[in-house]
């Protein structure tokens, strides 16, 4: 019922993956997939941010692999950063037009843009999560501070949306389809949930089933995201990277 037939959410050794970029392309290609995305953290990750200096020798790495095998596609992208609530992502502008593809997520270990976002984006999430009452206001402001950057920025999918902070999956996916933004089911982390994707379903966006591999073992194992497409009763036509 769902034959993925591209993988775009991959790490490597660029950013916390175990491996090359050849070495996810050849998996990507024993199993018979025709695109694979590198989607290595964005500059702004404390740990696991890619440099500027290895993202051109990143684009050197792809452009010689696409010159040497016809049967995949790569493509070289990047995992950016949620880092403010307005919606602020660590994409400078001297890279909006740098990547074939763009995701953006949230993570705790990205560098706030501010002081203010420091509390309000990050350490509201954490405190949160052992004070109950302030679930409403931070579902409304992590949601709105993702729909800003979308508003913003060139951004192709929403990586686990829900996974990492609360957010609310009808208004996000209501923004993300006006703006041609896909929702990531992801195998990794099992977000989206059934219950999240059946409400975005309703809001008539996009999906995009993806690996979240950081070893080359896990390129195009998507599984658990296809069981979580299953039971929200997914049509393979609502997703991206399916044939």
């Amino acid at each position: 019922m769902y034959n993925i037939i591209a993988d775009f959410h991959t790490h490597t050794i660029y950013s916390h993956g175990q491996g090359t970029i050849l070495d996810n392309v050849e998996a990507a290609r024993r199993k018979g997939l025709k695109k694979i995305a590198i989607t290595d953290h964005g500059f702004g990750h404390f740990t696991y941010g890619v440099s500027e200096r290895d993202i051109h020798k990143m684009r050197d790495e792809i452009d010689e692999i696409n010159s040497t095998y016809d049967d995949i596609e790569v493509l070289l992208g990047v995992e950016a950063n949620l880092i403010g609530l307005d919606g602020t992502v660590d994409l400078e502008d001297d890279y909006l037009d740098f990547f074939d593809i763009v995701l953006m997520g949230f993570h705790h270990g990205a560098i706030p843009n501010s002081i203010k976002d420091a509390w309000g984006l990050f350490g509201r999430n954490v405190v949160g999560k052992v004070l109950p009452f302030m679930d409403k206001s931070l579902r409304q402001d992590n949601t709105m501070a993702m729909i800003r950057a979308i508003g913003q920025y060139p951004i192709d999918i929403i990586t686990h949306p829900g996974a990492k902070i609360d957010i609310d999956s009808r208004l996000l996916a209501r923004q993300a389809a006006k703006h041609d933004v896909a929702l990531e089911i992801n195998a990794g982390h099992g977000y989206m949930t059934v219950e999240y994707v059946k409400i975005a379903m309703e809001e008539g966006v996009s999906f995009v089933i993806n690996s979240d591999a950081h070893t080359p073992e896990r390129v195009g194992d998507f599984d658990r995201a296809i069981e979580i497409a299953k039971q929200a009763g997914l049509e393979p036509s609502r997703i991206i990277n399916a044939k």
